[in-house]
């Protein structure tokens, strides 16, 4: 039996991106043409143009919290029952009733399409990873209760072969009786529950030995719970994905960061704005899908990773991320007012001098103090001056100014550090 999903998961890393890149404009154009929220991002760019990352890199990003504006303008705006596409989805999805099977909801909220495409969210290759076969039975912890996260798994346990009990979330006890009569091979869901189930399988004195895997995913999966988990013969992989995208990456038996799925797009970007940064540096992950039922472009996830140099050593050629690194939207108010990465971005972007910028903000309530640390070329008091002023103009702030060494800023994707202490 094969140890790979599909042999696309083997594929020359250079094919793999040529293929992507070459039915990008095939799905952006049928999207245009569908989904009207694709068609006005795509704002005067021609979709037929989009075959490489850097065409790629001149949409605008849209993020979650756009998403969720948009759909809920769009439901006040909207009533007629044939407007399905614009008033539900907010014009992104490119199916309505009828082909969209089921929808969901998400926090604030945000509705989702599913159609009946054959693991239509893509995590069957992360069950297939690991170790779920045809023929297993697997214990779906995730809820099937307005969110898709229990359709997410049931579907891709489907895809593998496997046979599913939606057992949901809650009623820790019966879980227990259920896994105990059905003796289930694996478990999908929170980590946290799958040990909720454990300890409490312990306190009542219960084995639950049919138990050798899990697909977790939904909250941090640390190593030491990973190992707890390995020292009852159970072992864990995690996998990452939203609501929104589907899945976006997996672990696989290497334990080396997280590999991408074979049908998304993947650039890491500079928190606010829509620059991709270079290999290694954290940033926010946008995704691209090529999802024709669903399709996202250059979506703004808000979480935070970086890309991984190398190839996995379990075999699967695609590029790797470090997983879930934080979140990248560190907006923060100072003495009444917002200020924003985006803000910090543009004054990088007017000062060519700055290489990188991070805006510290410390002291105590009522008495805030903002230090713009940046990695830069010039070091003048006159330079200074002038960073201190666009700081003033663009937040309506003052802010102090500390030239530092090139590559001494940290590596972890803040742009606005809050370190203020409230007492």
């Amino acid at each position: 039996m094969s140890e790979f999903f599909d042999a696309r998961e083997t594929r020359d890393p250079a094919q793999r991106e040529q293929d992507l890149l070459t039915r990008l404009p095939a799905v952006l154009t049928q999207a245009a043409a569908q989904a009207p929220a694709i068609a006005r991002q795509l704002d005067r760019i021609d979709p037929r143009a989009l075959n490489t990352r850097a065409a790629l890199a001149t949409v605008p990003v849209i993020r979650k919290t756009q998403l969720l504006e948009l759909q809920q303008e769009a439901r006040k705006r909207l009533f007629a029952e044939d407007a399905v596409i614009e008033r539900v989805f907010g014009g992104f999805s490119s199916i309505g009733w009828g082909p969209a099977l089921r929808v969901f909801a998400s926090p604030g909220p945000i509705y989702e399409p599913e159609s009946a495409r054959p693991d239509y969210w893509r995590f069957g290759r992360a069950l297939y990873a690991a170790g779920f076969r045809a023929g297993d039975l697997a214990h779906n912890c995730f809820s099937y209760h307005f969110t898709p996260a229990g359709a997410m798994m049931e579907t891709a346990a489907h895809a593998v072969g496997c046979s599913v009990f939606p057992g949901g979330v809650g009623q820790t006890e019966q879980q227990i009786q259920v896994m105990c009569d059905l003796m289930p091979v694996g478990y999908m869901g929170t980590p946290s529950f799958l040990k909720i189930i454990l300890e409490k399988a312990d306190e009542l004195g219960i084995k639950i030995p049919s138990l050798k895997r899990a697909l977790v995913s939904g909250e941090a999966f640390p190593p030491s719970l990973r190992d707890w988990l390995l020292g009852r013969g159970i072992e864990g992989y995690q996998t990452y994905g939203s609501a929104d995208l589907g899945m976006i990456a997996f672990e696989t038996p290497a334990r080396e960061g997280l590999v991408l799925s074979e049908d998304v797009l993947l650039e890491i970007v500079r928190p606010g704005t829509n620059d991709v940064v270079p290999e290694g540096e954290v940033g926010e992950v946008v995704v691209t899908t090529l999802n024709p039922d669903y399709p996202l472009l250059r979506f703004g996830t808000g979480d935070l990773s970086a890309v991984m140099p190398g190839i996995s050593p379990c075999g699967r050629t695609n590029t790797r991320i470090r997983g879930w690194l934080g979140r990248a939207d560190q907006t923060t108010k100072v003495r009444g007012l917002f200020v924003h990465p985006g803000q910090i971005a543009e004054l990088v972007r007017r000062h060519p001098a700055v290489k990188r910028a991070r805006l510290v903000i410390s002291g105590t309530t009522g008495a805030d103090v903002m230090l713009l640390c940046v990695e830069a070329t010039e070091q003048s008091e006159a330079f200074k001056e002038q960073l201190v002023a666009t700081a003033r103009e663009l937040t309506k702030l003052r802010a102090q100014v500390e030239i530092v060494a090139l590559g001494s800023l940290p590596n972890d994707g803040k742009v606005i550090d809050d370190v203020r202490v409230y007492t």
